[in-house]
Parts: structure tokens; C-alpha cells; sequence
């Protein structure tokens, strides 16, 4: 197994950084929370054009044929910018489930024409503006193209949530495997959840840097540096087990094998990402709880992103039934 990435992928990673940085600023993710759809005008047909969309779909179906090794850094970027675009539900999950299933709608998801959300594992679906969601219905996945559901509300307001009312027009996706379904899930929330954690950290350290208080700068406090260098210690935990999941998921074809590599890198996710939050609070102090200060909308992220797909004790029950324990 090699634990690096190819020069290939540094520079995918590197180029969709630029893309978020141009595209989606702190306040272009500001105004999705206000908006009626909750995305940045223009991204996603970005993204399509440089080929984000498509990196889970076979070059045969006019994709670019690359696996969750591939995606999972460009996740870790959309969460470090804030983006508000359903890409884990989408590119992760949903594209190649239609690949697999050799699904028509695939064609509009890698071209950007369509957004597709997911709906695996209860009754929320995520993405106000979607045109389909994959749903799961007990060992199956289907295409639900006309549906009703209720507004729910969401602690980050990007996130558009619905609760599922009515199925009235779907399409199975024979051949697309559920389990994998959620792995992927779970695999593209983790690596959000590491890029949301490294922004908070990042803006932490700036911040108590800056800040003086009697006279020096607050991060030269050593009960500061303590609270940062524990989020710091958590993060190079986590991210490790995130990117060998990616390697798993993409190449291990053992469920179980393969689901306690997801749920190990989840649970860590989740917990650094919590950690991280609590901690940019604790070290902001009030400033840190306003609506005008950008802190909030990561803490609002890191705090969805932490329960989304399964929280920390879900995924340690997973790991715990996968070893026998």
C-alpha cells in the first residue's frame, strides 16, 4: 500500500483550492445562508467544467475514471472553504451509484446539469434545490425524481433540510450497493470534517496572535497553546485514518473490512472537528458567538458535520462489531 499521494493529486487538490478561494469566500457562503436555494451562483458549473463532478464516473461514461483516494482531498478543500454545495451527496455518493447502476441521469450529474442529495439513513434529505435524491429503501437504492417533504430547519443554514413525506416517481439503481452507498457518505463527511477543522484551527492561531491581552498577545499563554496543540494532535490523528479509509473504499472489497476503516476515520473526524470548535470558542471568547463574526460559520459546520452519517458512537459501535468486540 503507498501512503502518498501522486504529484497528479497534489495538483487536483491545488487547483480546487484556488477554485473555493476565488469562487467561495467567507462571504459568498454568508449570503447561501440568505439565499433561496443555499449555493454560490456559478460554482457548481465551475466545478463541473473542471471535471469534480465526474471524478467518480468511468471515462467510458465520459468521466475521469478516478477513485475516493482521488476525491477524498478535494472533500477535505470543500470543507475547509465552507462549501455550501451538497458535493459529498453528489459527487460522492450519488454519481458513482448511478455509474453503477448504468443509469441515463448520469450523463446531466458529471455535465452539472442536475444536483442530486441523499436520503440513506432517515428521513432528512439534504439540498433544497436538488433535482433527485437516492434513496435507500431497505437493501436497495432507488432514484426518486418527485417527491414531497417538509422543511426542516438546520443549525447551518446552507444546509437545506427536508424531512421525506411522499415518494411519487423513482427508478431503481440495480447494481448500486447501499452499504457502499453510506461508506461513501460517511467517508466524504469525515474528510469535510478534517478541512473544516484545519480552518478553525488556522483562524484560532491568527487570532490569539493578533489579540493582546495585559500587554502580550493571547496565544503566548501557555493554557492557549495547550488547547491548540491538543486540536493540532487530534487533526494528524484523524486525517491519516481518513485518507487510508479513502484507500479502502476504493479498493477493499470486504463490507466489513471496509466499514470499520469508514467508521474509524469518521469517529475521529468527528471528534477532532468538535474539538476544534469547542476550542476556537473557548480561545475567541464572546467575539466568537456573533452572527457577524465568520468563526460562526464553521462552528455551525463542524458541528452538522460531526453528527452527519453517523456521530461518534455510532461509528465506535461499528468498529466494535467489526472486530468482535
Amino acid at each position: 500500500m503507498k501512503f502518498s499521494f501522486t504529484d497528479e493529486q497534489d495538483m487536483f487538490r491545488d487547483t480546487v483550492r484556488e477554485l473555493f478561494a476565488d469562487r467561495c469566500p467567507p462571504d459568498a457562503v454568508r449570503q447561501s445562508w440568505d439565499n433561496d436555494d443555499g449555493r454560490v451562483p456559478g460554482l457548481w458549473a465551475a466545478l463541473a467544467e473542471m471535471g469534480v463532478l465526474a471524478v467518480l464516473a468511468p471515462e467510458a461514461a465520459g468521466g475521469l475514471g478516478m477513485n475516493e483516494v482521488d476525491l477524498v482531498r478535494i472533500l477535505e478543500e470543500a470543507g475547509y472553504a465552507g462549501v455550501p454545495e451538497p458535493l459529498v451527496e453528489h459527487v460522492a455518493v450519488a454519481v458513482p451509484a448511478l455509474a453503477e447502476a448504468g443509469h441515463a441521469a448520469l450523463e446531466a450529474a458529471i455535465a452539472g446539469d442536475s444536483t442530486i442529495t441523499l436520503n440513506l439513513s432517515g428521513e432528512v434529505i439534504v439540498g433544497a434545490a436538488a433535482d433527485a435524491v437516492v434513496h435507500r429503501t431497505g437493501d436497495t437504492l432507488q432514484l426518486v425524481t418527485e417527491w414531497q417533504a417538509d422543511e426542516a430547519t438546520s443549525i447551518d443554514q446552507s444546509r437545506r433540510l427536508g424531512v421525506l413525506t411522499e415518494i411519487t416517481a423513482a427508478d431503481p439503481l440495480d447494481g448500486a450497493d447501499p452499504e457502499l452507498a453510506f461508506d461513501r457518505a460517511a467517508l466524504g463527511t469525515a474528510a469535510q470534517c478534517i478541512g473544516v477543522a484545519r480552518r478553525l484551527l488556522e483562524a484560532t492561531v491568527e487570532y490569539v496572535g493578533e489579540r493582546h491581552q495585559f500587554g502580550k498577545p493571547v496565544g503566548s499563554y501557555q493554557a492557549v497553546k495547550h488547547h491548540l496543540a491538543n486540536v493540532k494532535i487530534a487533526l494528524d490523528f484523524a486525517a491519516p485514518l481518513v485518507y487510508r479509509a479513502a484507500w479502502s473504499v476504493a479498493h477493499v472489497d470486504d463490507p466489513v473490512a471496509r466499514g470499520r476503516d469508514v467508521s474509524m476515520a469518521k469517529a475521529q473526524a468527528s471528534e477532532a472537528v468538535d474539538l476544534a470548535a469547542r476550542q476556537a470558542l473557548q480561545c475567541h471568547g464572546a467575539i466568537g458567538y456573533t452572527f457577524e463574526y465568520d468563526l460562526q460559520l464553521w462552528l455551525k459546520r463542524a458541528w452538522t458535520l460531526a453528527a452527519a452519517h453517523g456521530d461518534v458512537r455510532f461509528h465506535r459501535d461499528r468498529v466494535a462489531a467489526a472486530i468482535g468486540v
